[in-house]
């Protein structure tokens, strides 16, 4: 569907002494939530957990779909899908995957209490047709059912059953279990060691099934919160591999002797959400002004996205009024014109509908998730309250605010969007607009719905023929537009840094596959 790849190539530099040319160190700016594969959404979190356990399809380095654990797939009936599955597999701990694992990791993914539960919808069962072949009975067509299995990784079923782990867990509200801090999979990297907010460190699996394309034997993953001590240990050589790479170090990076920049256009939208509930979390006035339409254009037209590009993000970013980026399915021209930054206007819009003096409420940000966050909401805070609203700005570490935003405790709060592992407009349609229910509605913002989203969304994640599925996305996110329940801000750049040494693609959605990285001399 989009292929954007940098590939970098050998050059001049070596490690720093004491490293193997097959090792590679890699920091980025937080760490994981854990190593459960169904415990989080998070996207930075599953594709670490991917280089250790593995789904039935994948994406390639082009993000193609192609075979993984299972090797071919035919639709039986529309609703379902008949597996087979991969012959010679073994798990890290010497278990032979068969269909019995694949039963219960489905299962335990789409499980109600299970925060993964919305990137599998649809599916009701999992029926064993022999130890290699598995049916996956579906509610009806899902057009989309590949897309979602890239991102369902398969544990040995008899492994969680020994140490307790069969019911998901939900890292996101901070529980833990066996499976947070030990792994047991059948990708190309086995854990050897974890020691949470400090280093990960993966070492090559000579048993995979697969022919590497890698020549790693070992991966250390060091997470560095602050981007100066990040860059200074890639230019010192202690690090082979930074991600993010900060924007304002971009220059002394790519001046520096033995290492550059690797910066692309992303997938991600950077938006704010809006309570629309029956009262703000923190407020000043009676009820929710949020409610009425007036007040949401005022907000939007509050914000100065083209300065927030160019002070905050160094002309790197793509401002739009989209939620989904130009290279995702479902993209349209016309719903990516963005209300125009009038201050006036908005105090205007705010006086008519009945708050002349403005009102309180929150502003809630992450400080570590996404490329200046903490910066930007600085920045549109400014920019609100010249434009006559009282935002009180809460800045948190990622934990915290996601707790926050899944409990509906956030007036307006920022919220970062790839459309993963869809890759698909639905994504967002099913997960950030329908009505809350099953496993839509995860992230829609308290108190909205609309009935005609919910009824093209239904429908949407039927239909198999593409032009009229295509027509049905474009009315839905075009009334999601209208409404404002989201401010969408940017699509945010892809920006990386590693040594001369180091050859990996960097795809548009970002997300770093080491199991295509080489290191060389």
């Amino acid at each position: 569907m989009f292929r954007n790849l940098l590939m970098t190539a050998a050059a001049v530099g070596c490690l720093a002494a004491g490293a193997s040319a097959e090792t590679l160190r890699y920091a980025t700016a937080r760490d994981i939530y854990g190593l459960d594969p169904h415990a989080v959404t998070d996207s930075f979190t599953n594709i670490f957990t991917h280089h250790i356990y593995e789904p039935l399809v994948r994406y390639d380095a082009d993000l193609n779909i192609e075979p993984a654990l299972a090797t071919s797939w035919e639709v039986i009936e529309p609703n379902r899908v008949r597996f087979t599955l991969r012959e010679g597999v073994t798990f890290h701990g010497g278990q032979t995957f068969d269909a019995a694992d694949v039963q219960v990791s489905l299962m335990r993914a789409v499980d109600p209490r299970s925060p993964l539960r919305g990137n599998l919808p649809g599916l009701t069962a999992v029926e064993i047709v022999d130890d290699m072949t598995v049916d996956l009975v579906l509610e009806g067509p899902t057009p989309l059912l590949n897309n979602y299995l890239t991102n369902i990784f398969i544990l040995d079923s008899g492994w969680l059953e020994e140490h307790g782990a069969t019911a998901p867990i939900d890292a996101s509200q901070g529980e833990e279990g066996y499976t947070t801090n030990n792994a047991n999979g059948t990708g190309p990297f086995m854990l050897e060691s974890r020691r949470p907010d400090a280093l990960n460190v993966m070492v090559a699996y000579d048993g995979w099934w697969d022919s590497p394309e890698h020549n790693l034997t070992r991966i250390e993953h060091s997470p560095i919160g602050s981007d100066a001590t990040r860059v200074a240990a890639l230019l010192s050589g202690e690090i082979d591999l930074i991600e993010p790479a900060p924007l304002q170090d971009a220059p002394r990076i790519d001046n520096a002797p033995g290492v550059h920049m690797m910066q692309n256009p992303g997938l991600r939208t950077i938006m704010m959400g809006i309570n629309m509930g029956e009262s703000l979390v923190d407020g000043n006035v009676e009820g929710n002004p949020f409610q009425d339409l007036r007040v949401r254009e005022a907000l939007y037209h509050a914000v100065n996205m083209e300065l927030i590009r160019d002070r905050i993000m160094r002309g790197n970013s793509r401002v739009t009024g989209s939620l989904i980026a130009p290279q995702v399915t479902g993209y349209a021209e016309e719903m990516d014109e963005r209300l125009p930054y009038d201050p006036d206007r908005a105090r205007a819009l705010l006086a008519e509908a009945g708050y002349p003096d403005g009102f309180a409420f929150n502003l809630n940000c992450p400080n570590d998730r996404y490329i200046n966050d903490a910066a930007i909401c600085q920045a549109m805070a400014a920019m609100m309250a010249q434009a006559g609203f009282e935002p009180r700005l809460v800045t948190e570490p990622r934990q915290i605010h996601f707790q926050r935003v899944d409990n509906h405790e956030v007036d307006v709060f920022m919220l970062g969007w790839a459309t993963l592992p869809m890759l698909d407009g639905f994504s967002v349609l099913s997960a950030m607009l329908a009505t809350p229910g099953g496993e839509y509605g995860t992230f829609t913002p308290a108190g909205y719905s609309n009935s005609r989203i919910d009824e093209l969304t239904q429908s949407i994640a039927v239909e198999v023929d593409p032009e009229h599925r295509l027509e049905m996305m474009h009315e839905a996110l075009m009334a999601a537009r209208d409404d404002v329940v989201w401010m969408p801000l940017h699509q945010q750049p892809l920006s990386w840094a590693v040594r001369d040494t180091v050859e990996i693609p960097q795809p548009a959605d970002g997300l770093v596959r080491l199991w295509y990285a080489r290191v060389t001399d």
